[in-house]
């Protein structure tokens, strides 16, 4: 897979080492001043760099509807102007990304591109770097402007701030990967797929002993190892008989709402995490993998992980899963099986990864959905939240980090980070929470 980071990713407008680079000064320099030959002399040398920088500036030309960089003075100066820009760009855009409905319609998709891009921002903001949520926070008027002609014309316009005017640009690129992601949702109707998704585990899968939405709450008592915080030992127990228990080092308490299956009349209970991916993940995702196509990317937009006591378990809730198809009137397929429950190295492709994960991972496909399983035992389960180097938070900082993604959000020279020193800081707290929380 080609870098993030490099000027053969399919993102390079991005790079703040090539041509579209986001300097100190809109790109206005006079044709002949020192600045603009030695740009030109950079581009010469490079025939790609060369192509894409013809291809991006006739993008802007075309959706601005102007033929030179001047122009775009009267854009920002004129009012009237800008307003027809603005008017035109909603119908181009509509159209690229198969919005059927008004103009009104197409706005109300275009603020949620934009919502999504600032989640993307935010998201990370919250979590993965918590720490330095005042040196990434989004200027204020970039957060606030959500259409794309006002976006791209603040990235000429020197009243910004070159923080600002790079926000904008970032902004733009994460908002084209929402509306590429919001056209791949309309198109293969994944809402309604959620939908019947949920009806098919309500009906033909859980119990009918319980009602829809009554789980049992459970907690599992762990020891761990003191090397790698690893399972050693679980025990599953009741809300009450908790109450006597204070976790001590190399001890965690872990609350799981269980629900059942039923299989040869026995009840059995299983806990159960349901996800659709949100927008914002998604638009991650397609960064971390260096892809604009979200049908390429993105294969796991429906997914199920789901925590039993025992493998023998996990056996038994595979056979109810496939004949539970069969009572829905539905062939079940499972695809691209990876099983390390009781052995074996985890194979993963993603940055990040590893190799000591256990879980049985695959893709049922079912009346007419690819839905991804991720099953766990109580074991694996909390190895998955604790052990060192597997733990999903620490993985989280690891794949932002790894695959470039938090450089090519906040580039160094705008937001002076150093991503290799905040990596180590975070997994270091990351895993002193894990250990003494």
């Amino acid at each position: 897979m080609i870098p993030l980071l490099n000027e053969k990713s399919i993102y390079t407008a991005m790079l703040q080492d090539g041509p579209f680079a986001i300097g100190e000064d809109p790109p206005f320099a006079h044709p002949f001043s020192r600045n603009s030959k030695d740009w030109v002399a950079g581009l010469r040398r490079n025939q790609l760099l060369k192509t894409k920088y013809r291809a991006v500036r006739n993008q802007i030309f075309d959706f601005l509807g102007i033929n030179t960089f001047d122009e775009i003075l009267s854009l920002l100066h004129e009012k009237p102007i800008r307003d027809s820009a603005r008017n035109r760009s909603h119908l181009l855009l509509g159209n690229m990304f198969g919005i059927n409905g008004s103009s009104r319609t197409i706005h109300r998709h275009l603020h949620d591109y934009a919502r999504t891009a600032d989640d993307v921002i935010n998201s990370l903001r919250t979590k993965v770097l918590a720490q330095y949520s005042s040196h990434i926070e989004i200027t204020n008027e970039i957060e606030t402007t959500s259409d794309p002609v006002d976006l791209l014309l603040i990235i000429f316009d020197d009243r910004f701030h070159r923080k600002a005017r790079f926000e904008a640009k970032r902004k733009l690129v994460l908002m084209n990967l929402a509306g590429s992601i919001d056209q791949r949702e309309r198109d293969t109707n994944i809402e309604q797929k959620f939908a019947d998704f949920l009806d098919f585990l309500n009906v033909q899968v859980w119990s009918p002993s319980m009602k829809i939405g009554d789980l049992e709450i459970s907690y599992l008592f762990s020891r761990h190892d003191a090397n790698d915080f690893s399972c050693r030992e679980v025990k599953v127990l009741s809300e009450q008989e908790t109450e006597k228990i204070t976790p001590g080092p190399g001890e965690k308490l872990t609350l799981i709402k269980r629900r059942r299956f039923r299989d040869g009349g026995r009840e059995i209970p299983i806990y159960v995490t349901i996800r659709k991916k949100p927008p914002a993940a998604k638009v991650l995702k397609l960064l971390r993998k260096n892809e604009k196509n979200p049908a390429t990317a993105v294969d796991d937009e429906l997914g199920l992980m789901a925590v039993l006591n025992s493998v023998s378990d996990v056996k038994r809730f595979l056979r109810h899963l496939t004949s539970s198809a069969i009572r829905a009137d539905s062939f079940m397929t499972l695809e691209d099986i990876s099983d390390t429950l009781t052995g074996g190295e985890y194979k993963g492709t993603a940055t990040g990864s590893s190799g000591k994960t256990s879980m049985l991972k695959f893709f049922a496909r079912l009346g007419g959905m690819r839905v991804e399983f991720i099953i766990h035992t109580n074991r694996s389960y909390l190895n998955y939240m604790y052990q060192r180097d597997v733990a999903h938070d620490e993985y989280e900082v690891k794949r932002i980090f790894d695959t470039g993604v938090a450089a090519f959000l906040f580039p160094p020279d705008i937001y002076h980070l150093n991503m290799d020193e905040i990596r180590d800081r975070q997994l270091v707290r990351f895993r002193r929470i894990i250990e003494e929380h």
